[in-house]
């Protein structure tokens, strides 16, 4: 049984019973979704635990009954008049925006009728596993001037094993939603009231994190050919005209006055990246130029999908633009996508999910370049051996493109890396090289990412991993517990030891008891806990607790300088949580 089909229709299910329970109530749309399905409602009191629970009962009702999916065909007029009649204003006002003069529509029991194109199972009785989720308001249409509904969000399985086992999967996903672990372990926060929605603070443990994984990103580029650029926030819009960003983009972008003239703060930072490479004239010698910037860039996101670090309107990219000639076009998406399988293993992630997107309703450039990037994209994927799935129409307005999704400890994807393929943008800003011949030719530019949002892969590192990061990417990785004060002196010398090895590490010497003080910071998730008292000074030893394997008992300083180091060095010390 196709298992989009059985969530959609019980959201039928799940919209009946709320009809026959508040019959007042107008119903909006139910598609289901990746996980589940959900119905927006029009009702001015809102949904309580309680009323989830009456409409579940409601539900199992309706699937005890066995009722058939009954469909009908009615011309639109005629279903206009049917749904005016029913005062289901939102069913009318979606066929005021259908094209077609033939619309389907769904019968079940004695009264519930939904306009839909189907198609569903054959009656209600075959649903066998379903729970209600979470209520939330959502605009009409996703637009902010039109009326706010409650979607109730649900799921729906085959069988019941299946229901649990998701069930188990999202309890463990809210311990680990990184929206309260980053605050709770101090790295990131998010100041709606004062500073605005959207925008992230990170303070020092945060900032500690943020340098960690940009100095990889910066050793690692550089070792694989590619040159460090730094480009401003803020450019003329006129820029933006060209680049299609204007026309394309710009309900997302930040436009503002300055000085009579108008300036845009940088959604992207191709733009910028296509300016110096327009610097000077350049010859085929010196291709591939691999164009590397970690670029804050700011988009507008309506305050209805801010979530998290997930989705913010200040991030910062890991962003490199390469100008190439034809016959390199195929090695450097294959040179990128090896980076990307590299740099997620060291971070942890080994499962990857990869899909091609093509081109978009809106898109600039001829359809024959389209075909040309699609090519070199696809064969460098088949050439590689790598599997990947088709994303129909989701490519950017100037190139098709390849993303590579990390999957997590729970097997959530997470979009990080892209790979996009463009010749359009060279064309419109008159790129061009020096060839052998002496003609000026134009370059291919690849546009890509590999972390993506930095934002992002942190709220994915911290989820995969619950909030205890491996050793390497610790802010703290040791913290130091003098036993009494008349060893604080021995404290600080195993500290300036571990910080002279470059290991991250603090004293807690507060007043507190010496289990409460190694509770903390085990609640705080830091990796090594070193207790040193009378004895451990004598012998410069230290007694050790790891994260996640308990008491290891007394260890020469030396010896345990040296495991840290070896671990640090070699991105251990840590697997999912």
């Amino acid at each position: 049984m196709d298992l989009d089909t059985l969530r959609h229709s019980c959201s039928h299910i799940m919209a009946e019973a709320v009809k026959e329970l508040w019959p007042q109530v107008k119903v909006g749309i139910g598609p289901s979704i990746e996980d589940g399905f959900y119905y927006d409602f029009d009702k001015k009191e809102p949904f309580t635990d309680e009323d989830l629970a009456r409409i579940e009962d409601k539900m199992r009702q309706i699937i005890k009954a066995d009722e058939p999916f009954l469909r009908q065909e009615l011309s639109k007029q005629e279903a206009i008049e049917l749904f005016t009649k029913l005062n289901e204003d939102y069913k009318v006002s979606l066929l005021r925006d259908i094209p077609e003069e033939k619309v389907s529509i769904y019968k079940t029991g004695d009264k519930f009728i939904d306009l839909c194109r189907g198609p569903h199972i054959e009656s209600t009785g075959q649903i066998k596993a379903f729970k209600l989720l979470s209520v939330a308001g959502a605009y009409w249409h996703g637009i902010e001037t039109n009326p706010m509904l409650q979607r109730i969000y649900a799921t729906c399985f085959e069988t019941q094993k299946e229901l649990d086992d998701y069930l188990k999967n999202l309890d463990e996903a809210k311990l680990r939603d990184h929206r309260k672990l980053g605050p709770q372990l101090g790295f990131f926060d998010i100041y709606h009231e004062e500073a605005g929605a959207g925008l992230v603070f990170y303070p020092p443990k945060g900032a500690v994190l943020r340098k960690i994984i940009e100095d990889y990103e910066k050793k690692e580029h550089l070792a694989r050919g590619y040159q460090m650029v730094i480009t401003p926030h803020i450019m003329e819009s006129s820029l933006w005209k060209t680049s299609g960003h204007y026309d394309y983009y710009k309900e997302n972008m930040y436009v503002l006055k300055v000085d009579e003239k108008e300036f845009v703060l940088k959604p992207m930072n191709c733009p910028g990246h296509i300016l110096i490479y327009k610097s000077k004239t350049r010859s085929y010698k010196e291709l591939p130029l691999r164009l590397f910037e970690l670029g804050t860039v700011y988009r507008y996101e309506k305050a209805g999908v801010l979530h998290g670090l997930l989705r913010v309107r200040g991030f910062t990219q890991d962003d490199a633009h390469i100008f190439c000639l034809p016959q390199q076009l195929k090695a450097e998406i294959k040179g990128i996508i090896d980076f990307v399988f590299d740099t997620m293993k060291v971070f942890g992630f080994n499962d990857l999910g990869i899909e091609l997107s093509t081109r978009p309703e809106k898109f600039i450039g001829t359809e024959e370049d389209w075909r040309l990037a699609t090519a070199a994209l696809t064969e460098s994927l088949e050439e590689k051996g790598l599997s990947y799935e088709i994303n129909a129409g989701d490519g950017a307005f100037y190139g098709p493109k390849i993303d590579i999704k990390l999957k997590d400890a729970l097997k959530r994807k997470w979009q990080c890396a892209t790979i996009q393929c463009d010749f359009a943008l060279p064309k419109r800003f008159g790129l061009a090289y020096v060839d052998v011949d002496g003609k000026e030719k134009q370059p291919i530019m690849l546009h890509r990412v590999l972390l993506g949002s930095l934002e992002r892969f942190m709220g994915a590192l911290l989820e995969n991993y619950k909030g205890a990061l491996p050793l390497w990417l610790s802010p703290v990785q040791a913290v130091i517990i003098p036993v009494r004060d008349s060893v604080s002196e021995y404290a600080s010398e195993v500290r300036r030891e571990l910080c002279a090895c470059e290991i991250r590490a603090e004293i807690d010497g507060r007043n507190e008891t010496l289990d409460k003080r190694v509770r903390e910071a085990e609640i705080t998730k830091i990796p090594y806990i070193l207790i040193v008292g009378e004895r451990e000074a004598q012998n410069r030893s230290v007694s050790v607790r790891k994260k996640g394997a308990g008491n290891q008992g007394v260890t020469d300083l030396e010896e345990l300088k040296k495991e840290m180091k070896h671990k640090i060095t070699n991105h251990e010390g840590g697997g999912p949580y």
